[in-house]
């Protein structure tokens, strides 16, 4: 199962270069992915119809008895062959829905196939934080193909309708997963519901799962965002909001059914919410005049419908429900399939605008027909299997309570009139011939290959109706886990003889039809009856009041000072950390000043240093004064025997600096005289407090330690197993190896963002060889550096240029050599890089902008996602090699002249953080630096184009 879900990951990867090469009939390749998947679904389908299950679990993080834990059975098994065969057909169908060349299809090819892979492991987990990883991965792409390319506002609105509503379910689901598992004592689905537990919590928890499942399948009150999400393109509304998203609630509604129907608040929550969906579903769907909105009500109507069977606890209910969820897939994604031929071949979905197609188009008219037919539960369609199931189990007592169960039949009858009302109402608006409206014209006649997906759809409610028996099997497997109610249970057939049931269909057709005859008189009294307030305005009424409220809280509390924000959280600092620390922390025994006298000495200047930055008004004074401090910590690391971290911290004061200074030219000479004495001395008592309060924590933390460091077993963990003597850099690329990814990861999104917040031209590269040789004839001066003669004459310094060409490349050995020399000896990449960037300093302060571009003719961008590649990729060598991921392999070995090699794999990682700072590095240079250098010299000759000419 994890191979099907890494084939769809893999797929969605590859999607958008497909779509490169072969343009849309990329789609055709990638719908073999959901098709083997499909496949294999069904080659599984003998093991679960005998009772048995197909599982598997793949250790994920031991440390916190986390699995990635799969699971298939009945129920998973129907909605994975549903997630896959629909998905596999709409591929299919976009490889002539979309046009050749638009725009796009790269990316939603990308995001369909990933949309399909979260779906299907979203039935297969069995874990429920998995799942929930899952659900939200779903609500992620669904964002992302309901906005399209984002350029039209409609359908940003939608997606960020859908995206906050789902979302919003879906964070109350995890708190009450949560809940669940800790109340039941595990995480896994299948322990869950045979043993969930009771109690408060346990009620709670259930209340907040249900929160997250009627969010995602748009019940009342939060039906709204479906009908809205029409504005994506017709392939995601047929598999997103007809088979695949939507339903993602009703499973984990019917996963969870046989262990929580009896939960406190669990049926009337799903009975009532499920009743009343169907009803306003079906009312809206009736004043609809676009196809795609008249089926996206009806989807909201079925789902109500689907929720009351698979939630209500019943066997003879569960089984009606998987019925019909099947049965809602075929015909709703068929129709919706339909709708986008029609909308291809007329350009218009306007049911008021559509004439005559039934004749001009008659396989699309038998498609619409018999899918139309399913859903109003017309025999011998799947829809009316389906139907006829739940109206005889509730006709015969499928709800512990007699009048519950007569009242939700009541309202089930009802509903489905509606559902048979507006199905007669798309099929004559899509197909009929309306007099007074001339027959449309079919400007684009739809081939084989369009037709295909809905025609399969169609086909095979068709035939399912007659072969239901062959699925009673599948559903009878799961719904033998929930308890009958009624006397008996009848099976899945297309006949029972004439009952009850049977009259309750014949009673739902004629009273549709007669809704749908009186269309003209049904359209006045919603005119009439219309209700002024709808959901979808109080929920846009919530956002604009929620955006007020964030602009007077912002208005409130961001004042625009910084001095203000930072004196803020240092005063919440004081008051309550530092309260705890006084009145409750265990003070050491103990107190020792300082090692040796020269700590002493050191500790004066740099306390010294930070109360003459107070005093100084000249800006780079200030940084350069501040820069002692950093200096003095460096030279404390020194004294306590950390020369790791003293190289480190001296490196990375050096860099600060530059770049201090690079963005001090932006800034006033002098600091301004601002502030009233009172005001200074209030600062100046805030600082020494919060000084003392972080002396004090970090006397306690030492103080309070009780058991044995677990760093005492690194140095021979180091050299064991990570094969150096130098345990800081061992630990950071093996031992936390983890966490040193993310922090190199947050290097790469923060370099990113420097570039992004200055506008850094597409011009990194050197000067052109031939405007270098006329300036440095012009200048009549010596150029020791490659672009120096770039610069005005005033700002070149010999003896820097000369310093620069002596020291550059010895300087980038010396960086080569801390790289290599890390894991044994002070050094590694983090070092190396930052010694490689300040060389690159040297010769940005020496030569200027060209001679940046001449020393480091590369993209920083290239250089950070390559250090990102090295640096993860040493992670799966470690899997190759038998290990895990990360881990450090040792390869030993003896060459002819070279003697007894060892190498360790974690230096590739050190090589990728080496590569990553020195991208970094250069990115700050050629944004803080050589952009605005650019900016101050728009005169320029060699930036001027020919025949530009700057006024002054």
């Amino acid at each position: 199962m994890l191979v099907l879900l890494l084939l769809h990951l893999l797929a969605a990867l590859l999607a958008p270069v497909l779509v490169r090469w072969w343009g849309r009939s990329a789609f055709l390749a990638l719908a073999l992915v959901p098709g083997v998947a499909f496949g294999w679904v069904l080659a599984q389908l003998s093991v679960v119809l005998d009772g048995g299950e197909v599982s598997e679990t793949v250790s994920w993080v031991p440390a916190l008895d986390l699995d990635l834990a799969f699971r298939l059975d009945a129920l998973a098994l129907l909605f994975a062959a549903l997630v896959t065969g629909v998905g596999a057909l709409v591929l299919v169908y976009c490889a002539r829905y979309f046009a050749a060349d638009e725009e796009g299809n790269a990316r939603f090819a990308g995001t369909m196939v990933a949309f399909a892979g979260s779906m299907l492991g979203l039935v297969l987990a069995d874990d429920m934080l998995l799942l929930y990883v899952f659900w939200e991965l779903t609500t992620v792409f669904s964002f992302l193909l309901i906005g399209g390319s984002g350029r039209r506002l409609a359908a940003r609105r939608a997606a960020t309708q859908a995206l906050v509503l789902t979302t919003a379910g879906g964070l109350a689901m995890l708190v009450g997963l949560i809940m669940v598992g800790q109340t039941s004592g595990s995480y896994l689905l299948s322990e869950v519901v045979a043993d969930p537990g009771s109690g408060t919590v346990m009620t709670v928890g259930t209340v907040l799962v249900l929160m997250g499942a009627i969010t995602k399948s748009a019940m009342v009150p939060f039906h709204f965002w479906l009908p809205a999400a029409m504005e994506a393109p017709t392939p995601v509304s047929a598999y997103l909001h007809a088979a695949a998203m939507v339903k993602a609630g009703i499973y984990l509604v019917a996963r969870l059914a046989p262990g929580f129907a009896d939960v406190p608040g669990w049926r009337p929550i799903v009975l009532g919410l499920g009743l009343a969906t169907m009803l306003v579903g079906g009312y809206r769907a009736l004043r609809q005049n676009d196809l795609k909105l008249l089926l996206a009500f009806g989807t909201v109507s079925q789902l109500g419908f689907l929720l009351v069977l698979v939630g209500a606890g019943s066997r003879e209910l569960a089984a009606a429900g998987l019925a019909m969820t099947v049965a809602h897939a075929l015909f709703k994604s068929a129709l919706f399939l339909s709708v986008g031929v029609i909308d291809h071949a007329t350009g218009t979905r306007d049911l008021r605008e559509l004439s005559g197609l039934g004749r001009q188009l008659p396989v699309l008219a038998g498609v619409a027909v018999l899918a139309g037919a399913s859903m109003a539960g017309v025999p011998p369609l799947f829809g009316f299997v389906g139907k006829e199931a739940a109206f005889t189990a509730l006709w015969e007592g499928g709800l512990a309570s007699r009048t519950a169960a007569g009242f939700e039949l009541a309202g089930l009858v009802v509903g489905s009139i509606l559902t048979a009302a507006y199905t007669f109402r798309f099929l004559w608006g899509a197909l009929a011939r309306k007099p007074g409206v001339a027959d449309t014209v079919v400007a684009h006649r739809p081939g084989p290959l369009f037709l295909a997906a809905p025609v399969v759809l169609a086909s095979v409610g068709l035939l399912a109706g007659p072969a239901s028996p062959r699925l009673a099997a599948l559903v009878t497997e799961y719904a033998d886990t929930l308890p009958l109610l009624a006397p008996e249970y009848e099976e899945l057939a297309l006949w029972h003889g004439l009952q009850p049931a049977l009259g309750l269909t014949a009673v739902t057709l004629l009273g549709g039809y007669a809704l749908f005859a009186a269309r003209d008189g049904v359209r006045r009294f919603q005119r009439r009856f219309a209700v002024g307030a709808s959901a979808d305005e109080g929920y846009w009424n919530v956002i604009q009041g929620l955006d007020r409220l964030s602009v007077l809280v912002t208005g409130t509390t961001q004042r625009g000072s910084l001095p203000a924000y930072l004196g803020t959280i240092l005063v919440v600092v004081l008051a309550l950390p530092g309260t705890l620390l006084l009145t409750q922390a265990p003070w050491p025994g103990e107190w020792r000043a300082w090692d040796t006298p020269v700590q002493a000495m050191v500790g004066v200047v740099v306390v010294s240093a930070a109360a003459l930055s107070l005093r100084i008004r000249q800006r780079l004074s200030a940084v350069l004064v501040v820069g002692v401090t950093g200096y003095g910590t460096a030279v404390l690391f020194a004294l306590q025997g950390a020369p790791d971290l003293a190289l480190t911290q001296f490196l990375v004061e050096t860099l600060t600096l530059v770049v201090f200074v690079l963005v001090l030219r932006k800034l006033p000479k002098d600091i301004g005289e601002r502030h009233l004495p009172r005001e200074r001395a209030v600062r100046g008592v805030i600082a020494v407090a919060v000084g003392a309060f972080m002396a004090a924590v970090g006397a306690v933390a030492l103080g309070a330690r009780t058991a044995t460091p677990v760093s005492v077993d690194y140095p021979e963990a180091a050299y064991d197993f990570g094969g150096g003597k130098n345990i800081v850099n061992v630990t950071l690329v093996d031992i936390r190896a983890w966490d040193t990814l993310g922090e190199i990861s947050l290097l790469v999104v923060a370099a990113t963002g420097v570039a992004s917040l200055v506008f850094l031209r597409s011009r990194t590269g050197g000067v052109d060889r031939a405007a270098r040789t006329e300036l440095a004839q012009a200048d009549h001066r010596p150029s020791w550096l490659a672009a120096s003669a770039t610069l005005d004459p005033d700002r070149r310094s010999v003896v820097l240029e000369v310093v620069t060409r002596i020291l550059f490349h010895t300087i980038l050995v010396f960086s080569i050599y801390l790289l290599f020399s890390g894991h044994n000896e002070p050094g590694g990449g983090f070092a190396g890089g930052l010694v490689a960037g300040l060389a690159l300093v040297l010769r940005y302060l020496a030569g200027g902008r060209y001679e940046l571009g001449e020393a480091a003719p590369v993209a920083p961008g290239l250089l950070l996602g390559t250090g990102l590649l090295f640096a993860g990729g040493t992670g799966a060598v470690g899997l190759m090699l038998g290990g895990e991921v990360l881990q450090t392999a040792i390869l030993e070995t003896t060459l002819p002249v070279l003697g007894d090699v060892k190498l360790v794999t974690s230096l590739f990682f050190d090589m990728g953080v080496y590569l990553i700072v020195v991208g970094l590095v250069l990115d700050v240079l050629r944004s803080l630096g050589a952009e605005l250098d650019r900016q101050d010299d728009e005169d320029d000759p060699i930036e001027l184009n020919e025949g530009e000419v700057v006024v002054r």
